[in-house]
């Protein structure tokens, strides 16, 4: 489980972005939300690297938590 930092991220829109993007990368990633902490949990096979490369392309600069 890879938990990140998303400070930019703050409604909906934003989840449903990182959600597409993420989804990209891994289609059966597991993905949670706590917006009120501005995080996101990412359960999947690749590294941390490429889940914040896929998110910085899409525009949600992440670091890890």
């Amino acid at each position: 489980m890879i938990t990140l930092n998303v400070p930019d991220m703050s409604c909906a829109h934003c989840s449903g972005v990182i959600t597409k993007a993420l989804r990209a990368l891994d289609p059966v990633a597991v993905i949670g939300f706590e917006m009120h902490n501005h995080q996101v949990q990412v359960d999947t096979t690749h590294n941390a690297a490429a889940v914040i490369n896929v998110m910085a392309a899409a525009g949600y600069p992440a670091t890890l938590a």
